[in-house]
């Protein structure tokens, strides 16, 4: 198996993410990635193959999401051997209850994950896009499906209730959780490179364009921020987080405006951009003196420091808190302001630390350890993928087509 390859692909609303692995066996390597920007004038194919990268114009454009990726698979081919690929792993945002773990994609689950749409209209279109794109351009490709939901079903039942009739619970109405893949991948983390903690009450904060917080005990999700949508929660880039739905309904009715125009303003007008009319990207409001952006990031940070707090109380009490994903990575000065709103909680961080990104940036006096562990969605997309290749009982036939392909070659 050390010949062949995997890809996994992860959906935006305007994006597409493509992880490059082999498979070896201790597991899915990276060989590389590549990125494209849907929204972009001039569609690029971003590549990197190790240290080297590549911008790769595209001819395709995002109406033909199948050609589009017929041309990616071209271009990437030269830079790598795709006809080493054995399957190919996806990302989809909601599972519902339907899911309990990732699949193998057939017409079956194809059909369930469309008809689980209306609860993610954002995202769930545009992964099933992709899929079909997939199919289109190598029909004979193993693809499988890993769910960003999947990791919160331990939540208990009073956690993914809303207090609204409960005759809605049983209609699906309740709080899902998402960043699922994120949070399984920093749990396994910790439990190796911070072990000491990784089995008591942690807060995890995947802070990226999207944002949520994930309250766990003993590895397993107990709380998060985000509740029956991704618009739930923290504040983030363009969508608001927590939102009074008093505000939607005075949208749609003195406010005039249709289901359609309140959507948009939702999932792209809102968040840090809504906020400060600048931008949804923490690194440009950081560099802006302007009121908006310094209110923006105030407002941002305001939010993590209490969704901690609240997460805390579900667990009923709080060891660590990890910090993640872009975000939660690189910024330093975010880490920083969440923290100083947690002094009375003892949090105490190591300004050193913290501005190097360090494993560990609090203090040996911190009541609350406080660490930054990069996440790695596509990795556990590509384990489980291969999970699911290994159970399937067309393993061989799958690996024979490799294998013939190549030989054709």
């Amino acid at each position: 198996m050390d010949e062949t390859l995997l890809l996994t692909f992860n959906a935006g609303s305007s994006t597409v993410k493509i992880g490059i692995f082999q498979v070896t066996e201790q597991g899915p390597v990276h060989l590389g990635k590549a990125a494209i920007d849907l929204a972009a004038v001039a569609l690029t194919l971003v590549l990197r193959k190790g240290l080297e990268g590549f911008n790769i114009p595209l001819s395709q454009r995002p109406a033909d999401l199948a050609g589009l990726i017929d041309e990616v698979f071209e271009k990437t081919s030269a830079h790598f051997d795709l006809d080493r690929i054995i399957g190919a792993g996806h990302r989809i945002v909601h599972g519902g209850d339907v899911f309990t773990g990732p699949v193998a994609l057939n017409d079956e689950t194809i059909a369930q994950i469309e008809m689980l749409g209306q609860l993610a209209p954002l995202h769930q279109p545009q992964a099933l896009r992709l899929i079909a794109a997939v199919r289109d351009a190598r029909p004979d490709l193993f693809q499988s499906a890993s769910f960003d939901t999947t990791f919160h079903a331990s939540q208990p039942d009073v956690v993914r209730r809303l207090a609204i009739p409960r005759v809605y619970y049983e209609r699906g109405i309740k709080r899902y959780g998402f960043h699922g893949l994120s949070y399984q991948y920093v749990v396994r983390s910790l439990r190796s490179q911070a072990p000491e903690v990784a089995d008591g009450k942690v807060v995890i904060a995947h802070l990226g364009s999207g944002a949520s917080l994930c309250g766990v005990h003993n590895g397993a999700s107990r709380d998060s921020s985000m509740g029956f949508s991704t618009l739930d929660g923290i504040p983030m880039a363009t969508r608001p987080g927590w939102l009074d739905p008093g505000v939607i309904l005075h949208l749609l009715g003195p406010g005039e405006k249709s289901l359609r125009e309140i959507e948009d303003i939702l999932y792209n007008k809102s968040g840090l951009l809504g906020l400060s009319g600048i931008s949804g990207d923490v690194r440009v409001l950081i560099e802006n003196d302007a009121e908006e952006a310094r209110q923006a990031l105030e407002l941002f940070t305001i939010r993590i420091a209490g969704e901690i707090c609240r997460l805390a109380s579900t667990l009923e009490g709080l060891d660590a808190v990890v910090f993640t994903a872009g975000i939660g990575e690189h910024q330093p000065l975010i880490r920083a302001r969440v923290a100083e709103r947690l002094l009375w909680l003892g949090f105490a961080l190591d300004p050193e630390e913290n501005a190097t990104n360090a494993l560990k940036i609090s203090t040996a006096a911190s009541r609350v350890a406080v660490y930054v562990i990069p996440t790695d969605e596509e990795l556990m997309i590509a384990e489980e993928c291969l999970a699911v290749l290994l159970s399937t009982e067309n393993f061989k036939e799958m690996i024979e087509i490799t294998e013939d392909r190549q030989t054709r070659v």
